[in-house]
């Protein structure tokens, strides 16, 4: 499997005939209050406009499994507005992906899940953070008071929109107008966070719990010392310190992947990002977890090419969906308040 990359697609946000949503963050219509109930699934679901735009939505044949797969770093549609207004070349860009883990997961949607992808690209706009962190110092203009400029994240510039890609490199030639964050979260976070929702809601609904498997990949160069020193780290489990999913989720995972001869992790040095913080609250029976595997197993960090594994990989990832779906539904059913 080891063959070049087909060219990438290209898409131009300006374009997105999107209304513009009033209320900021995480009130937003569609996106759900934390602690909130839930709004029941409905039969007949309209269509998106974004869907197939800016991310698409792969449903199994028949819904059986209380499963949702989401891979918000795999999008690889780089619009030619943002490759003018960037002092880096597409190959450098890339450095931010999760490279082929929309592939890897895609089999599990056979089990009966179905799984959310982005489409535009981690460096252009990042779902897996808080829908307003931003860093004043990249943008013209001021910048709302709801914005979060303290983070950890901007800090180390990867915040809702990137200041570096993954290897520390700038992204920008200059500073951005502050309309253009405002637009990416309109135009590309919102419609993604809402159809994540949308997705969990369908599965409550459905099974009376979801499991939200949140799937990442992670640069083998960068990992700390002693995790490639001696034994490589194959994948990272991060469920917030046990606090956004039931013990039972992560052990059946962690079982799961051990049984197939992988080295384990947990929580570090990645313990989940916002889409595992935030929707995970297993007392509203909703279950989030986040896994990170380690690029080299499955591909050439330097050319982005697949390696022959990427196919066996894919084939252990069903494994993990299956595992997932055979804890018990008393662990994970919502739990009287």
């Amino acid at each position: 499997m080891d063959r070049p990359l087909p060219d990438t697609p290209s898409f131009d946000a300006s374009t997105l005939d999107t209304p513009r949503l009033e209320t900021p963050g995480l009130g937003t219509p569609g996106l759900g209050m934390p602690g909130m109930g839930m709004p029941a699934a409905v039969d007949a679901r309209p269509a998106d406009p974004h869907e197939g735009v800016v991310y698409r939505v792969r449903r199994p044949s028949t819904r059986s499994l209380p499963i949702v797969l989401a891979s918000p770093h795999s999008g690889r549609d780089y619009s030619a507005d943002f490759l003018a207004g960037s002092r880096l070349d597409p190959r450098k860009l890339r450095r931010s992906e999760d490279c082929f883990v929309d592939e890897i997961f895609a089999p599990a949607v056979d089990l009966g899940a179905p799984m959310l992808e982005a489409l535009f690209p981690r460096a252009y706009l990042d779902p897996n953070r808080e829908p307003y962190e931003l860093d004043p110092e990249m943008f013209e203009g001021p910048v709302p008071a709801y914005v979060n400029s303290r983070s950890p994240r901007v800090a180390a510039g990867l915040g809702t929109i990137a200041r570096i890609v993954a290897s520390g490199e700038e992204i920008y030639r200059g500073k951005l107008p502050i309309g253009e964050a405002m637009n990416r979260v309109r135009d590309c976070y919102h419609p993604y966070h809402a159809a994540l929702r949308g997705l969990i809601d369908e599965t409550r609904s459905q099974f009376g719990y979801c499991v939200l498997l949140d799937c990442h990949s992670m640069p083998s160069i960068g990992l700390p010392p002693e995790m490639v020193a001696g034994s490589r780290v194959d994948m990272i489990l991060g469920d917030c310190f046990g606090t956004a999913c039931a013990e039972q989720v992560t052990e059946a995972a962690e079982a799961a992947l051990r049984r197939l001869g992988y080295t384990i992790a947990r929580n570090a040095p990645y313990a989940g990002g916002y889409t595992t913080k935030h929707y995970g609250r297993p007392r509203d029976g909703v279950h989030a977890i986040q896994i990170e595997i380690n690029r080299s197993l499955y591909m050439d960090e330097t050319t982005f090419t697949r390696r022959p594994f990427l196919g066996t990989l894919a084939q252990h990832m069903q494994s993990i969906v299956a595992a997932l779906a055979r804890v018990p539904p008393g662990f994970l059913a919502a739990r009287a308040r």
